[in-house]
């Protein structure tokens, strides 16, 4: 049976559902009860979009509950693991971010953690029992939707060892390598660099996991453009959009994601449902 937190997200859309209500106390918390009798059910996957800590914290009530309820395995589905980016000290007095929240889920023993196209190996080897669903399912409909010739484009050199997964996988489109710099004191990226001299108009698709100002998206668009690039396509497992849309699709003939952050509503944007 399936427990989908977030009520606007099912990605289990054929199995049975278990009925719940939640709200948030005065004080800030939040509160579950799980309305169904689960007194033969065995097994329980619990599926949540993790926005704020307050949708972590509902995740772990519910997985009490679930406890309290006398259900003998419990897997989580967390499409976009929080804090998947803090997977490093850059600087003295920072926090392991990503530690703390796999800590706290390695303490329920859980049966399976399952993530999707997570930002780095880091968040897979910190959890227990965790497995990562690749993106190779999207990155197959996206393709099939742009319907045309492309090449793969690396947005960095994080990406490289996923995105030459994909290439493998698909059997078909070359990779191009790019890079940028980053300032790690402001954030801040500069000296985009494509690694191929003229891309004779072929359309471009840029792929990564996350996309959240965007900025490094439109300075790499700019800099495929020097390059000779013809039409540029991006696709983000999850869209983030913290500075919106409206610049990105200056650069953008289209934009593709998943649901995995929340639903979003751009003509220029395809979102993906995720199924598992």
């Amino acid at each position: 049976m399936i427990l989908n937190l977030d009520k606007n997200f099912n990605p289990f859309p054929n199995k049975k559902q278990i009925t719940f209500e939640s709200f948030v106390f005065s004080g800030g918390e939040p509160h579950i009860k799980i309305s169904d009798d689960l007194k033969d059910v065995v097994q329980v996957t619990v599926s949540h979009r993790i926005n704020s800590f307050n949708d972590f914290g509902l995740l772990l009530i519910a997985i009490d509950a679930l406890k309290r309820m006398k259900i003998e395995k419990i897997n989580v589905f967390i499409p976009y693991f929080p804090a998947a980016r803090q997977d490093r000290l850059m600087q003295k007095g920072e926090s392991l971010s990503v530690k703390v929240y796999a800590d706290i889920l390695n303490g329920l023993n859980l049966n399976k953690v399952t993530v999707f196209d997570v930002h780095s190996e880091v968040t897979t080897a910190l959890l227990n029992n965790c497995t990562s669903l690749n993106n190779h399912i999207f990155i197959e409909k996206v393709i099939q939707k742009i319907n045309k010739d492309i090449v793969l484009i690396s947005p960095d050199a994080g990406a490289l060892k996923k995105i030459y997964t994909l290439a493998k996988h698909l059997q078909k489109y070359e990779v191009i390598e790019c890079s940028k710099t980053r300032n790690v004191l402001t954030g801040k990226i500069k000296d985009f660099k494509v690694y191929h001299e003229d891309l004779n108009g072929k359309d471009c698709l840029i792929v990564d996991d996350i996309c959240d100002g965007g900025q490094t998206f439109i300075g790499l668009a700019k800099a495929l453009k020097t390059k000779n690039a013809g039409k540029l396509y991006l696709a983000v497992s999850h869209g983030i959009f913290s500075k919106g849309l409206k610049e990105l699709n200056n650069y953008f003939e289209m934009i593709f994601t998943t649901d995995s952050v929340k639903k979003l509503d751009d003509e220029k944007v395809i979102q993906i449902a995720l199924k598992l």
